[in-house]
């Protein structure tokens, strides 16, 4: 997937980690976007605001796709 043009964002992934210090860590695939937290839910906000940081003119289009997703990692916890 190549790195999409500011104003074509189609798709941001990130992929989540547990941090070695504790808490998790969201980076960007192919974006340079990257926050961290001490929950799950946190984070899950956390990247919301990094997203709507990066691309501010695009904030009222973007939207969670996957949500539940990180619902599904907090659960298999």
């Amino acid at each position: 997937m190549p790195i999409m043009p500011e104003n074509n964002i189609k798709e941001i992934i990130f992929l989540v980690e547990e941090d070695d210090e504790g808490g998790y860590i969201a980076k960007a695939i192919n974006q340079s976007i990257f926050t961290q937290a001490d929950s799950l839910p946190e984070l899950r906000e956390l990247i919301k605001d990094a997203v709507h940081c990066h691309y501010p003119d695009e904030k009222d289009k973007l939207h969670p796709v996957y949500p539940l997703i990180l619902d599904i990692l907090i659960q298999t916890k």
